[in-house]
């Protein structure tokens, strides 16, 4: 069996007991007690016991405290999925949008994100869904636009004499007087 991975001697259990009260990352702070619990000599196991882990993940925990500290031990974000276009073919992406259809080339006068879609998958070989291409689209700044449709001959004139005007639907009552005594 291999020997644990000792513990930076800049800190004690007191200290990281104190940083615990102080942390406001509930993971941290199940981190730091159970290195504390090391510091105070109790074995590794009672550490893992302590963080509701095992004795692989204290290890884990124990070198990411050597390297950064207790900062080392805060709770991170996931990095997530990688995206599928690589930097080349976003620049593209981004020229082709920018650029606008040829409808000779293209067979559209606009562009739609199931036309872009298709782009892609002529160009790069890759097949993306409609949501990653609109993912794709918004990290590159781009934003759906679509004017709302109007007839060239629409008339305003014509369409405002149309608009029925009607009177109010109800009317204040009158105030009721007072009869007065005979």
């Amino acid at each position: 069996m291999a020997a644990p991975v000792p513990l930076r001697t800049d800190f004690d259990a007191t200290q990281l007991r104190r940083l615990a009260r102080s942390a406001a990352d509930p993971g941290q702070v199940r981190r730091l007690l159970a290195l504390a619990a090391i510091y105070a000599g109790e074995p590794r196991s009672a550490a893992a016991a302590i963080g509701g882990v095992g004795l692989q993940t204290v290890r884990d925990w124990v070198l990411r405290f050597n390297a950064d500290g207790p900062a080392g031990l805060e709770t991170g974000k996931a990095p997530g999925k990688s995206s599928l276009l690589d930097e080349g073919q976003r620049a593209a992406l981004f020229q082709i949008v920018e650029a606008g259809p040829n409808p000779a080339i293209h067979g559209v006068v606009r562009w739609r994100i199931v036309d872009l879609v298709q782009w892609v998958w002529e160009e790069f070989r890759l097949s993306l869904s409609k949501q990653t291409m609109s993912k794709e689209l918004r990290a590159l700044g781009l934003r759906k636009l679509s004017a709302r449709p109007r007839h060239h001959a629409q008339d305003k004139e014509a369409a405002s004499a149309f608009k029925k005007t009607s009177p109010r639907s109800w009317r204040r009552s009158r105030r009721a007087r007072p009869q007065a005594s005979p």
